[in-house]
């Protein structure tokens, strides 16, 4: 059971690993995604409550960016920008320690 639930992922590995000569072809290989959500959950609730509020919040972009991109790690793919995501978790990690952006800029981390 667990194979087929990894299945696309795999499939995907499989044709990153091998040298496809067409670059149009890359794109037709890899899986397609699909993320479900439970519009009932909690997390989901308050993102919603929270976009509503203010469609330009930058945080609630973060962290529905965060929810994708992990979704996608636990699944077992790969990120295509791990730099942006490692951005998104630094300004979230600065957000929970009440550190302000231009002082978290300040230093950056290697």
């Amino acid at each position: 059971h667990m194979y087929r639930e990894r299945a696309p992922y795999y499939k995907e590995r499989i044709m990153k690993a091998q040298a496809l000569r067409d670059s149009s072809m890359s794109g037709y290989m890899s899986s397609k995604k699909t993320l479900e959500v439970n519009p009932f959950h909690p997390i989901i609730a308050s993102l919603v409550a929270k976009a509503d509020a203010d469609k330009e919040d930058r945080t609630v972009k973060d962290l529905v960016w965060l929810l994708y991109d992990t979704s996608l790690l636990t699944s077992g793919f790969s990120l295509d920008e791990p730099v942006v995501f490692a951005s998104r978790i630094h300004r979230l990690i600065s957000l929970g320690l009440s550190i302000d952006e231009d002082d978290a800029g300040e230093e950056k981390l290697d």
